[in-house]
């Protein structure tokens, strides 16, 4: 995204509101680096949090608490790491072989 094209990106938080936060940015700027810093966060977190579940996992004394708190959270971390996966997938560049299909089918079912 890197070609001077400003495009929205969803950013790796929600607004106070819980909505969706979005940066219109080349990719470039310093809320684009912010934004990057902060999903290299969440997801050094989520990946402790499955160490810590494996961990828990294996203790069988573990408390329903325990269980508990641990789903919380991973229920926001899993929240984290899903809106980074949108973020980045609608930051990629179409393949070149959906242009190809989109063109295969206009000639399919064009004007004929």
């Amino acid at each position: 995204m890197n070609d001077g094209t400003s495009e929205a990106r969803l950013l790796p938080w929600a607004g106070s509101d819980g909505k969706r936060c979005y940066l219109v940015t080349d990719g470039n700027g310093y809320l684009s680096r912010v934004a990057d810093n902060v999903e290299s966060v969440q997801l050094g977190m989520a990946d402790d949090l499955l160490d810590h579940a494996a961990d828990m996992l294996s203790d069988p004394p573990a408390t329903s608490a325990q269980l508990r708190f641990l789903l919380a959270r991973m229920s926001e971390s899993l929240t984290d790491v899903h809106r980074i996966a949108e973020s980045r997938g609608a930051r990629l560049p179409s393949p070149a072989y959906a242009d190809a299909e989109t063109d295969d089918a206009s000639d399919k079912h064009g004007s004929g």
